[in-house]
């Protein structure tokens, strides 16, 4: 007796399907699950057998076999427990042996109950792609059989029929056509528009003019920024404010926000009627954080905070507090916009298109340059903690600016700061101009049906040669950008960084071409790295 079902398993954000076959023969009892399966899917044998005995249904003692082809993909997690109970059902007749139109997915408790899995929204997104493929080749699609706490979350992914179910019995009956389980192909009730409410709005901080004009630019053009100053001057809290001003995401960045959270375990803080996530993620992890908590790791290669801060904000508060190797761990992701994790038996690539904020002291103590307050750092110990960054990494900081202390007249005086939803709405301004201007610049691609998209058309995310192709200057704005680069100011990488911040001065001012003083005012931001270069 010989059956098969699909079944599928989560390979980073992608997903690959699983041909589960079950094979069922005379012989001494025994069940055996082959096909490089991990240990939470060999241990499926006790969980299956138990939920079809608790369900009602005669275990046969025979030889069972089951393998997971494509025999060389390993085999992660207990989402595989549904496909190999229905093919063991489907072997013994008790339900019909043709189920190539589904795909089922869940775990089995011991008495028969589906339990909810981690990472079916990203199944669904992928299944999405393949039905449309196989309904043009074959003219059927295919429906997603899942735990009915999962429901919700598949059907985020539009135009993919799920079908949800609590228990084994009711799978059974499903299959047969007794029943219908929550059979749906709607999605859930949410609107495109995907605005946030920021932590902090920008007009309730007092001064610091000249930093405010720095994160609208970086908010405009999607730059890195770094702030150094002194403790207390609202460094953090400005961090936070920046997350209010970037432009909503769309559907499709919701979609891949939520599949990254659905995949680390973390949708429970959403309502369980509308798991889509719609604000954009604000990561700021402590400056303990190991390189595995950092990009991602463990034994499923599970991603890290890099990952979730995708299509919004990684602040690293103390950037030099951090460890050396997790630092410059980052310069690959914060390049590439995405983020490689190879294990021995595991590889995962995740999307990682953020907005590095960092924050850092001019020194150990903190008041280097203070007009108040003494620094009793040694020349010594200045080196030793600039020098925890690399010149590299500070390359790949966009933007730089110095925070300084308020006075006592900016933090009383009269009147409140500009709201950082009109601030938005300039920075929305700019970025509508960059969309148009990149259209059809940026190269979309997919695996599996997922697209590591570029959904962000944004400045910062031009290569070098697009880079000069767009950023083209009048003959003032090449005399100065050759003065500062024949003084060895600027990198390579820093003379094109300068170019795509200066192309994001002038989308906020609305000017097609980049003028003088959009190039003088950029350059401006590259200061403070070549000072933390060298001990003056």
């Amino acid at each position: 007796m010989v059956s098969s079902v699909w079944g599928m398993c989560v390979e980073g954000i992608q997903a690959r399907f699983v041909r589960v076959e079950v094979d069922i023969a005379n012989g001494l009892p025994a069940f055996e699950i082959v096909g490089l399966p991990a240990t939470a899917v060999r241990e499926a044998r006790e969980r299956v057998r138990a939920a079809i005995r608790n369900s009602g249904f005669s275990f046969p003692m025979q030889r069972i076999t089951v393998n997971l082809a494509p025999a060389d993909l390993r085999k992660e997690g207990s989402g595989l427990d549904l496909a190999i109970a229905a093919g063991i059902l489907a072997a013994l007749g008790e339900v019909p042996g043709d189920l190539d139109n589904y795909v089922l997915s869940g775990e089995l408790s011991l008495d028969g109950r589906v339990r909810p899995v981690t990472g079916i929204l990203t199944l669904a997104v992928v299944l999405r792609a393949q039905a449309e493929q196989r309904e043009r080749e074959e003219g059927q699609g295919w429906t997603l059989v899942v735990a009915q706490e999962n429901v919700i979350e598949a059907r985020l992914a539009e135009k993919v029929p799920c079908c949800g179910v609590t228990t084994l019995s009711e799978l059974v009956g499903v299959l047969n056509g007794r029943e219908t389980g929550q059979l749906t192909d709607e999605r859930p009730n949410v609107t495109d528009s995907a605005e946030g409410k920021a932590q902090v709005d920008f007009r309730d901080i007092r001064g610091h003019l000249q930093v405010k004009r720095v994160l609208e630019v970086a908010a405009a053009g999607a730059h890195n920024v770094l702030m150094i100053g002194p403790p207390g001057v609202g460094k953090t809290l400005m961090a936070k404010a920046f997350a209010g001003i970037l432009p909503p995401m769309n559907r499709e960045e919701c979609l891949q926000v939520t599949q990254i959270y659905s995949l680390a375990g973390l949708l429970s803080a959403q309502p369980r009627d509308n798991p889509l996530i719609r604000q954009r993620p604000f990561r700021s992890p402590h400056h303990t954080a190991t390189l595995s908590a950092m990009m991602g790791g463990g034994q499923r290669a599970m991603p890290g905070e890099v990952a979730l801060a995708d299509h919004g904000v990684l602040f690293l508060d103390e950037l030099p507090e951090f460890p050396r190797d997790v630092l410059e761990a980052l310069r690959q992701p914060l390049e590439d916009g995405v983020v490689h994790i190879a294990r021995q038996k595991w590889k995962a690539v995740y999307p990682a298109r953020l907005s590095l904020i960092a924050t850092m002291n001019p020194c150990p103590c903190g008041y280097l340059g203070d007009l108040g307050r003494e620094c009793r750092c040694t020349p010594a110990q200045i080196k030793a903690y600039r020098g925890r960054i690399s010149g590299p990494l500070l390359d790949r900081f966009d933007i730089q600016v110095e925070v300084g202390p308020l006075s006592y007249e900016e933090m009383h005086g009269p009147g409140e700061g500009e709201p950082s939803a009109k601030i938005a709405r300039r920075v929305a301004a700019a970025r509508e101009l960059q969309q148009e201007r990149l259209k059809g610049h940026f190269r979309q691609e997919k695996g599996q049906g997922i697209g590591f998209a570029d959904n962000v058309l944004a400045n910062a995310r031009m290569s070098g040669a697009l880079t000069r192709e767009i950023c083209r200057l009048g003959e003032s704005g090449q005399q100065l950008m050759r003065r500062v680069f024949s003084d060895n100011m600027l990198s390579v990488r820093a003379y094109d960084r300068v170019l795509r911040v200066a192309r994001s001065i002038a989308d906020l001012a609305q000017e097609q071409e980049i003028l003088t003083e959009h190039v003088a005012e950029a350059i401006s931001y590259r200061g403070i790295v070549e000072s933390l270069r060298f001990l003056e």
